[in-house]
């Protein structure tokens, strides 16, 4: 499938939150390597968000050049984080390719673990991306308030609000936390307009792109299985919101990935 213009010269991008280990695409992680690089996603985080998927996401990137692991406990998974999986996880983060913890945080809209579960677990990720110096990377669902407190009380200054669908006023209360906020496919929804919204008050170097795959595919292509490959519809539709080229957005949220993930520029 052509996804781009052959005509225009593509840029490279950096999907900073896909699942490649997820049970939809490990079965073939090279194909969609391959077709990423084809159009110049050149580089990306594989996240993890329980035990299998964080073994996954260090042996997908222990097996690729530019790929890397983000490793933690989704808020739904966070049941299984007993002080064995605290052990191991605390482990797994001191690896090379490691550039982040999470993804962690609250989700109090699927109800399928208990608040106080949850709450513990992303403390304990906030600890532990403190004592390794690591970005945490957050999911946020219907838990604002909670998630806002526990973060400004843990004293962690460096993130990313994942796959942002808030208002502008949460956004810039996240900012003035020191994170940054991750756009996924949502901000090409037709009836995502608050998030675009949104986007429009984000500076410039704290913008992230996303694809979380297989999950959240942007249009065109939404409803049917999310690959890195289409981080650039992301990105077209981000760049529409905010006036600016997708070439120039691509530089852009590229080198804020680099700074905070690979501490680069």
């Amino acid at each position: 499938m052509a996804i781009y213009d052959p005509t225009k010269t593509p840029t490279d991008s950096y999907d900073t939150h896909t699942h490649l280990n997820d049970d939809q695409l490990f079965h073939d992680v090279p194909a969609y390597i391959g077709r990423a690089n084809e159009f110049r996603v050149m580089e990306m985080n594989v996240v993890g968000y329980n035990a299998q998927s964080n073994e996954r996401a260090l042996e997908i990137s222990n097996n690729h050049d530019n790929i890397y692991a983000v490793l933690g406990f989704q808020p739904e998974d966070t049941k299984d984080f007993d002080d064995q999986a605290f052990i191991t996880l605390e482990q797994q983060l001191q690896q090379p390719k490691v550039v982040g913890v999470g993804e962690t945080g609250l989700d109090y809209y699927w109800e399928t673990t208990a608040h106080d579960v949850q709450i513990a677990a992303f403390k304990k990720h906030l600890e532990l991306a403190k004592k390794f110096d690591l970005p945490v990377i957050i999911h946020n669902r219907d838990a604002f308030e909670d998630v806002y407190k526990i973060l400004k009380d843990s004293g962690v200054k460096k993130g990313v609000m994942h796959s942002f669908s808030g208002t502008p006023e949460q956004a810039k209360a996240f900012i003035d936390l020191g994170m940054h906020i991750s756009f996924s496919g949502v901000v090409s929804f037709k009836k995502a307009e608050e998030v675009r919204e949104a986007a429009k008050t984000i500076p410039l170097d704290r913008l992230l792109v996303e694809t979380d795959a297989p999950y959240l595919a942007p249009t065109p292509y939404r409803g049917k299985t999310n690959e890195p490959a289409l981080v650039k519809f992301v990105i077209d539709s981000l760049a529409e919101t905010l006036e600016m080229s997708a070439k120039d957005l691509s530089d852009v949220t590229r080198g804020n990935a680099h700074r905070l993930f690979l501490n680069h520029e």
